[in-house]
């Protein structure tokens, strides 16, 4: 179990909190706002009324001791700013912090910040892939251009071997694993038949995962 801070409780910041929780991790939520704190209190593992941008505030919290802050804070750039240098100088390591536009990103770069969050442009990516490749559940990028992605096994697709349906691909798809029902097959044997619903995890460039789609839909 890890302990995370997360700072600002405003809609991205709660709901990162909460699945925190429910993941089984104990999460210190910290608002200026009461009503923030009030609405969380009984949910969080601590809940804390502090001014982020009052570097002596956020020393008493000895958030240094926790495995990762997550900075939260909204459309308020200056406070999101603020609260950010006083982590770096108060020697907070692991530091995530959601950026509300280009400039803004550009200055927790230029602090050192290298986990920094566009959460609005990172959904709409996500909803804009769901809806030209409905098929694919989830996908990660995994960087240079490579993605790990879920895919899930329609019926017209019952009885086809995962050798001919990847049949094109030039072996530069890998098939991490497959989950059928409660079971997880990893690595997935030679040949191996494909029945509905099975889930698929495949491993590859965009550009030949893309390539897959039709034989998919």
């Amino acid at each position: 179990m890890a302990q995370f801070a997360v700072i600002g409780l405003g809609r991205f910041g709660s709901t990162a909190s909460l699945e925190l929780i429910r993941l089984g991790h104990q999460v210190l939520g910290v608002d200026a706002e009461p009503k923030y704190i009030n609405r969380l209190a009984d949910r969080l593992s601590y809940a804390v009324i502090a001014d982020a941008t009052d570097e002596q505030a956020l020393a008493e919290l000895d958030l240094c001791r926790y495995d990762a802050v997550l900075v939260a804070i909204g459309e308020n750039l200056e406070a999101s700013i603020l609260c950010v240098l006083h982590l770096k100088n108060l020697g907070v390591q692991q530091l995530w912090v959601k950026a509300s536009s280009k400039p803004h990103h550009s200055i927790l770069s230029r602090l050192g910040v290298s986990r920094i969050i566009h959460p609005e442009e990172e959904m709409g990516i996500k909803v804009a892939q769901a809806l030209v490749y409905p098929m694919i559940n989830q996908y990660l990028f995994l960087g240079h251009n490579l993605y790990l992605v879920e895919v899930r096994v329609d019926r017209h697709l019952e009885g086809t071997t995962l050798s001919a349906l990847l049949t094109g691909t030039g072996h530069e798809v890998k098939t991490v694993l497959v989950k059928r029902q409660s079971q997880l097959l990893a690595p997935v044997p030679d040949p191996f038949v494909l029945a509905t619903d099975d889930c698929l995890v495949l491993a590859g460039p965009l550009s030949i995962l893309k390539s897959l789609a039709p034989r998919l839909g």
